[in-house]
């Protein structure tokens, strides 16, 4: 498990108040939403500000990918790896 993919699952753990669930508990690969996690509307809009405030990713709800980037932990790890490197690019 990726360091990045750890703070992911710590991020929504924290954000949305799971309780007795670990980073452990939550399986990179597995849907956040439907039968994974079972995460609703809701929890996506948490989630996207949670993203914002911890890696100063931002989310565009019009863009078709969103949904795609939302679907696993380990898509959500590559999509703010994607988006810190091009925010180091910029700052290069």
């Amino acid at each position: 498990m990726s360091e990045l993919e750890t703070q992911i699952k710590q991020m929504i753990i924290d954000s949305l108040d799971l309780e007795d669930i670990t980073p452990q508990d939550i399986v990179a690969e597995d849907p956040l939403f439907d039968e994974g996690l079972g995460l609703d509307s809701i929890d996506a809009l948490e989630l996207g500000m949670a993203l914002q405030q911890t890696f100063g990713v931002r989310i565009d709800a019009e863009d078709e990918n969103t949904r795609n980037h939302f679907r696993t932990v380990q898509t959500l790890a590559r999509f703010v790896a994607v988006h810190q490197a091009k925010q180091e690019d910029v700052v290069r």
